[in-house]
């Protein structure tokens, strides 16, 4: 392959809900640009981008896959993404390195959920779209109807290049107002023969015609007063137009396919070709620090690895954006996150699991290496005169948790390897060891997510895993002050053990005076506060911890080990062995022996005067509560929100979005279980949400009657 310059390069991502047929575009797109010379088929598991086994078993894209084709004299990179939100990492880390999308709008259905959310995702990195309406040989293709929900959801800017002369089964033949012919395909699709507009056609044409002149115009000054004045443009004054539409996010083209039967694939790649801008007309890029790097081959050579996949027999690929500069092979880089050297020892473009050699990628290019060593996702590789870092790819936040363990015990370790590997593949897998659990938990974007996993481990890698119910990471607290002193006793020959301690407990809350009196069980304490530390707890919450003691009753060198006692009875709660927060401890007094005492002694007063003050306290159980969003359409809205009332959840609002409803609640994490699935079920998969810790509140006092007998049988079993 010749070494294509920053000017013949674009950058595009197939994007879309599920079904709406990426994969079989990805695969037509190839084939016209001469990669492949047959035609693959979703179905028959012969695809150049699904290659991974899981994918055929499940007969959809799990992973991204990068491809590219040569078209008129250019470079087409283009990334075909997964559907399913479940693997929306794939999608989101494309959107980071394209610099258009195209948003395959299935012509069954029009806008869906998913496509709205990934308008919005495209949106928020201004990446430009072009809207595909595929599948309009179906039987109940509605092309109309499909125009009517994009332009519900995304506006005026939405601007028909071409429509149907028939939708459905006779689909045969599209409209193309631009170039303002007609182009039919044979039974077979590919070359289409160029016709004259019917007459039968013309008035709607022109109009569509007058349209598309219109919003190409809005994007130009020189080309409105150009409209003005001829009332109409030319193809190229329309072209630029509507590229500067495109930039500008202003204009979003809407062209018609089936990318089953390569009917309309070939116009489509000829206006991507033509008008789609290149990678030097895309606003530079920001980096960490604020400036830009540009794309240009003559700055210093800097790249950005957006993907990561482990390949049978090779190990890891490492996928990046040339961002400036260029590479070659053999060059030497320094990784910018953590300061290692990286030789790029071998160079390729990549069609899915096919790797063609190159010498060397420039600015704005796409390309592949492996071996390197220490070089992950969201990585920035710079030469020595750059020192640009980039942003890291945000993803969402996990949906869906479980635990897990290997059914072999002896395979722990070799699982925790395979996770942290499938982790660099597949950033939204995210893996905590929970010593508050005592359980590996697995969070995800779904239960679709984690089951796609467990099948790899086990057929890939022959690990047999099981899920569990992942426990609720509950915390303690107090309602009330609460009095407690412990005398610790312990004489055994010589030298013995000695230290008594006496303290009040109250509930913390930010702001709160410092303490001078208590009034506990009808007894007064007045106290004298000589200093104060406060912990901010790891697992939330804060521990404040005040010395009141007068009179040197207990020397301030053992202080700390009270302190060490109280922590470590927070570490492990009264109630449910549950981390305890929030509380502020006044030690007011005590005795110590001059001989005796010493920090294990205060250490074990400190922690049984407090275990006794926290029962006496009011304790209560908290859990954990998140912020969730659910956008539903609207004829669904009665089944989300009576199940939302059975998990215990409080509706905080709701809002009309584009054709779709969006609720926003609070709910309990312990309620959201399997939650991503049932809002499947009930939706038919046409509903999304996401969901953000919040914060923690009380339990009611029903559920803590349950959690504390269930923590009793858990002791009595032990």
């Amino acid at each position: 392959m010749k070494v294509y310059q920053s000017n013949e390069i674009k950058n595009i991502a197939l994007i879309g809900n599920a079904g709406s047929g990426k994969t079989t575009l990805a695969e037509a797109m190839l084939f016209e640009g001469g990669v492949i010379s047959r035609r693959g088929n979703v179905d028959d598991n012969n695809t150049v981008s699904d290659y991974n086994p899981v994918e055929h078993e499940h007969g959809s894209s799990v992973f991204s896959t990068i491809l590219y084709a040569e078209w008129l004299g250019k470079k087409i990179n283009f990334i075909d993404t997964p559907g399913a939100d479940d693997f929306s990492g794939g999608v989101i880390s494309a959107l980071n390195v394209v610099d258009t999308g195209l948003m395959l709008i299935n012509a069954q259905h029009g806008v869906e959920v998913g496509t709205e959310i990934l308008g919005r995702r495209a949106s928020k990195l201004n990446t430009p779209l072009i809207f595909v309406v595929n599948q309009l040989d179906h039987e109940k293709a509605n092309f109309d109807q499909c125009i009517e929900s994009a332009k519900l959801s995304f506006g005026n800017k939405v601007a028909i290049v071409q429509y149907p002369v028939t939708s459905g089964l006779e689909f045969d033949a599209v409209v193309d107002v631009l170039k303002m012919k007609m182009y039919q395909w044979g039974p077979d699709g590919g070359k289409p023969e160029i016709l004259d507009i019917p007459d039968s056609e013309i008035d709607k044409a022109n109009e569509l015609h007058n349209e598309l002149v219109e919003a190409a115009a809005e994007n130009d000054e020189a080309l409105m007063e150009l409209y003005f004045d001829k009332g109409s443009l030319s193809e190229d004054e329309m072209r630029e137009g509507m590229k500067k539409g495109m930039i500008a996010c202003d204009l979003y083209p809407v062209f018609c396919v089936s990318a089953k039967k390569d009917m309309g694939v070939r116009r489509l790649m000829e206006f991507i070709g033509n008008i789609v801008p290149y990678v030097t007309e895309m606003p530079a890029i920001p980096t960490v620090s604020g400036r830009e790097a540009k794309c240009d081959s003559n700055a210093p050579t800097s790249l950005f690895v957006f993907k990561t996949s482990i390949e049978p027999h090779i190990g890891e690929v490492n996928y990046f954006k040339v961002i400036s500069g260029k590479i070659k092979e053999g060059d030497d880089l320094t990784n910018v996150n953590n300061g290692t050297k990286e030789r790029l020892s071998q160079l390729y473009v990549v069609a899915g699991r096919n790797r063609e050699k190159v010498t060397e990628l420039v600015a704005g290019d796409i390309g592949a290496t492996v071996k390197l060593k220490n070089t992950k996702n969201n990585h920035t590789l710079n030469s020595k005169d750059c020192d640009f870092i980039y942003k890291d790819i945000e993803f969402p936040e996990p949906k869906y948790r479980t635990a897990v363990n290997a059914l072999d015990e002896s395979d722990d370790e070799r699982l925790g390897e395979l996770l942290h590997r499938m982790h660099e593949e597949d950033p939204t897998i995210l893996i905590e060891y929970s010593k508050e659990l005592k359980q590996i938990i697995l969070h995800g974007q779904g239960e679709f997510h984690l089951n796609t996993l467990k099948w790899r481990l086990k057929h890939n890698d022959k690990m047999e895993i099981e899920f569990k119910s992942p426990k609720i990471p509950y915390r303690e607290t107090i309602t009330k002050q609460a009095a407690a002193d412990y005398r610790h006793k312990k004489q055994s020959g010589g030298s013995g053990q000695f230290g008594e301690v006496h303290m009040i407990i109250e509930p913390y809350y930010e702001g709160m005076p410092d303490p001078t009196s208590f009034k506990v069980d009808g007894k007064e304490f007045k106290v004298n506060l000589r200093g104060t530390e406060t912990v901010d707890l790891p697992w939330g919450g804060k521990l404040v911890f005040c010395n009141c003691i007068v009179g040197g009753v207990i020397d301030t060198r053992f202080l700390p080990a009270i302190m060490k006692g109280i922590m470590e009875k927070m570490d492990e709660g009264p109630l449910t062995g549950s981390y305890a927060r929030d509380i502020r401890v006044s030690v007011y007094d005590g005795k110590m022996h001059a001989v005796d005492s010493n920090e294990i002694s205060f250490r074990l007063a400190g922690r049984h005067a407090f275990s006794q003050a926290f029962k006496n306290a009011a304790p209560k159980i908290l859990e954990p509560i998140y912020d969730i969003s659910i956008l539903v359409p609207e004829d669904r809205m009665g089944d989300v929100m009576s199940d939302l009332q059975t998990r215990r959840a409080m509706i905080m609002g709701m809002e009309a979005e584009k054709g779709f409803q969006k609720i926003l609640a609070k709910v309990p994490l312990k309620e959201m279980d399997r939650y991503s699935t049932s809002l499947s079920s009930l939706t038919g998969g046409r509903a999304q949400f996401t969901m953000k810790f919040s914060s923690y509140e009380k339990v009611p006092n029903d559920i803590q009657q349950e959690l504390l007998a269930a923590y009793e049988e858990e002791m009595a079993e032990a």
